[in-house]
């Protein structure tokens, strides 16, 4: 039999392998509930990403409680779920409403989704969580843990995992499609945001804005609208840059034909670090051992207008954000962030491939996924523990790398460690102040 066709049968009898998704045991009736009953949802932050994020808890669950450290944005969602009962500190909703509580959101900046998550998971609550899934591969990893341990449902905010053409060509490219995939590469058209910059001057706190509880387990310091309540992404102590972004959007479609996890080595070239933002540009390498469905592999990560090699895709305009796998028989080119539409160059015909198909498109789909999986109907795909943490790791090695700039480095995954680099201990292992923690 040959490889290629090893492969497919493979893939036919089994539908996750190695990205394995895994129902919750905890059944929805176990808590005396009619799978007719709604699940009952905290939402924390309830702005930006967060007002769309509650608005589909909202859809397909009961929102009963929301948190935000803005009073304005808290009051105004309010407005729309006046029997939701309002806090600023997500921990005191989460103690005070445990028993009614079933699921809740975390749609917050980056440095407060690992304590966040991890109270409520703790507390054997579900969750959806916000992409990326956590500020450091440490934090990752605890909810992986913590998840399969609670054995709740998760979901991380990767919408385009919804999309089954995008679930399609993947499974394609795990059968053969393309041949042997050794390169990668994926680019974005962030950062949309200020970065390359210096520490901010400071401000008078709004009077709206709870600005402690902002600051969470970081180092307090003097408040800037420069900070909050967006350009956060582009500061190492609260955000994770373009990567963070986008990066578990566009590299989506690469990791799940090809299970990128675990690299082996990662070097970055950037317009330069300062180490209190990200850089203005950079692109990223990350190396990759073969496992089941490639070989040795190379990607590559363009941002700050950067761009692969034109003559990657000769006579092909590249738009600002997509994705591009070259195998020995062909490749496979997505353009922008969500891999929905792609278009093969070459490339052999591998006829139809079983796949996981999802009950809807884009959002919709992946709450879907996420509500019935809590009823016991289904799985999700971007769970914690086997998608969306290791997707989510690969894309923070990536931002070691920036932090060391022109330096390489060897990851050791098992044991968390960028051999030789101490200095990014820090940044892998963060320290918790003000009273959060991982719980």
């Amino acid at each position: 039999m040959s490889s290629k066709t090893s492969r497919r049968d493979f893939i036919k009898q089994t539908a996750f392998t190695t990205i394995a998704i895994w129902a919750s045991d905890r059944a929805w009736a176990k808590g005396g509930k009619s799978p007719n009953d709604r699940v009952q949802i905290a939402c924390i932050g309830v702005g930006g990403k967060g007002e769309s994020d509650t608005a589909n808890a909202n859809k397909y669950g009961t929102v009963i409680a929301i948190c935000d450290v803005d009073d304005n944005t808290l009051n105004a969602a309010s407005q729309k779920y006046p029997n939701a009962k309002k806090y600023n500190d997500y921990r005191e909703m989460l103690e005070e409403m445990d028993k009614d509580i079933d699921a809740v959101t975390v749609s917050t900046p980056d440095h407060h989704h690992g304590p966040a998550d991890s109270m409520a998971i703790s507390m054997g609550k579900h969750c959806y969580g916000q992409k990326p899934l956590t500020h450091s591969v440490f934090e990752t990893r605890h909810l992986e843990q913590l998840a399969r341990a609670k054995k709740v449902v998760t979901q991380m905010g990767n919408q385009g995992t919804a999309n089954n053409s995008m679930r399609e060509a993947a499974y394609k490219v795990r059968a053969g499609m393309i041949g042997n995939v050794s390169e990668v590469h994926v680019w974005t058209n962030r950062p949309i945001w200020p970065q390359g910059v210096e520490v901010p001057p400071s401000e008078p706190v709004p009077s709206y804005l709870h600005w402690d509880y902002w600051i969470g387990p970081r180092k307090k310091r003097p408040y800037s609208s420069k900070y909050e309540p967006f350009v956060w992404r582009g500061f190492w102590s609260f955000g994770t840059g373009a990567m963070g972004d986008m990066g578990c959007h566009t590299i989506n479609l690469p990791f799940m034909a090809l299970d990128l996890r675990n690299p082996i080595y990662a070097v970055a070239e950037t317009s330069g670090n300062n180490k209190i933002s990200y850089p203005i540009s950079s692109k990223i390498e990350w190396h990759f051992d073969k496992n089941e469905f490639h070989g040795p592999l190379k990607m590559w990560w363009y941002d700050g207008g950067k761009l692969p090699p034109s003559d990657l895709l000769p006579g092909v305009e590249l738009p600002s954000s997509g994705s591009l796998m070259i195998g020995d028989k062909g490749k496979l080119f997505a353009p922008g962030d969500t891999g929905d539409v792609s278009k093969v160059y070459g490339g052999v015909d591998v006829g139809e491939v079983s796949y996981p198909v999802s009950p809807g498109a884009w959002e919709d789909g992946h709450w879907m996924e996420f509500i019935n999986a809590i009823k016991g109907e289904g799985t999700t795909m971007s769970n914690f523990p086997d998608y969306a943490g290791p997707l989510t790791e690969t894309c923070l090695v990536g931002n070691l790398a920036v932090w060391m700039d022109g330096t390489s480095f060897e990851w050791d995954s098992k044991n968390m460690k960028a051999k030789g680099a101490p200095e990014l201990d820090p940044w892998i292992h963060p320290r918790f102040l003000n009273g959060y923690k991982l719980y």
